[in-house]
C-alpha cells in the first residue's frame, strides 16, 4: 500500500474495531503455484493489550490452495468508501478522489481442530444473526445441531495472529472544516454516489482532527447503527 503519513492508521484499536466492523474480508496468499486470493468473513478474538488476533474458517480444499500455517498470510478489510466529486468542494480548483479506510494484516495462520472450529462458526452465525428479531442458532434444533457438525468437516478453521498491520484512512483530512461538511452533505443526498456510512466515517475523522465529539444527522446515526450491529454494507 502507498505509504502517505497523513492518512496512516497506526492505532491497533483503531484497526480492530474497523476488523470488527467490516469482517468480509479478501485472503491473499503468495504460493509455489503462483497467487491465491479467496474471500471470507472474519471475527476479532478478545486479547490482551494491543494483541490482534482474529479468526475464520475456509471451505476444502481452499486451506491447501493457500498453504494455510506454511507461511504468511495478508488479509484485506475493507472499510467504507466511495467517490468523492470535485462538484461538492465549492472552490475554485479541484479534482475527484477516492475515499476509504483499509487494513492489510499479516500472520501465519494456525490450523484449529474440528471442535474449535464448529466454535468459531457458530459465534460467527451468532454475530450476523444477533441483530434480527428472530436470530437463527446452529443448535436451535438436536437435528440442525447435529447436521452442523457433519458439514462441518467441509471446512478448516483458523486463527491467525496479526504480527503487523498497514492500515490507512483517507477522509479529507487535507480539507477545510467548511470543504468536509459540504462533501458528507452530499454524501447524505439521494443521488448516485449516496453514501451515508463514508459520511458517518469523515465526520468521526474530522471530530477526531478538531478534539470534538462527531455530530451525527439522522442518516449518518443510521449508518453507525449498522456498523455497530455488524449488518454488512
Amino acid at each position: 500500500m502507498r505509504k502517505n503519513p497523513d492518512y496512516a492508521m497506526t492505532d491497533a484499536a483503531d484497526v480492530r474495531d474497523l476488523i470488527h466492523t467490516n469482517p468480509w474480508a479478501t485472503m491473499i496468499s503468495a504460493t509455489p503455484d503462483g497467487i491465491v486470493v479467496s474471500h471470507y468473513p472474519f471475527l476479532v478474538e478478545d486479547s490482551d493489550g494491543d494483541d490482534l488476533v482474529v479468526v475464520s474458517h475456509v471451505g476444502r480444499p481452499d486451506e491447501r490452495a493457500h498453504g494455510l500455517g506454511n507461511s504468511e498470510l495478508c488479509v484485506v478489510f475493507y472499510g467504507p468508501s466511495g467517490y468523492i466529486s470535485p462538484s461538492w468542494y465549492g472552490v475554485d480548483r479541484a479534482v475527484p478522489t477516492w475515499n476509504f479506510a483499509t487494513v492489510h494484516a499479516y500472520g501465519v495462520p494456525e490450523i484449529l481442530s474440528d471442535e474449535e472450529n464448529i466454535a468459531v462458526l457458530e459465534r460467527l452465525v451468532d454475530y450476523f444473526e444477533d441483530p434480527l428479531p428472530n436470530p437463527f442458532r446452529m443448535r436451535i434444533t438436536a437435528e440442525n445441531a447435529a447436521y452442523a457438525e457433519r458439514i462441518v468437516h467441509g471446512t478448516v478453521g483458523f486463527r491467525m495472529r496479526i504480527t503487523r498491520f498497514e492500515a490507512k484512512e483517507k477522509m479529507s483530512q487535507d480539507k477545510p472544516t467548511e470543504v468536509v461538511d459540504r462533501i458528507t452533505a452530499a454524501l447524505e443526498e439521494p443521488g448516485p454516489y449516496s453514501n451515508a456510512s463514508l459520511a458517518h466515517r469523515m465526520r468521526l475523522v474530522r471530530a477526531a482532527l478538531d478534539g470534538a465529539p462527531a455530530a451525527d444527522t439522522p442518516a449518518s446515526a443510521d449508518a453507525a447503527a449498522s456498523v455497530t450491529t455488524g449488518v454488512p454494507q
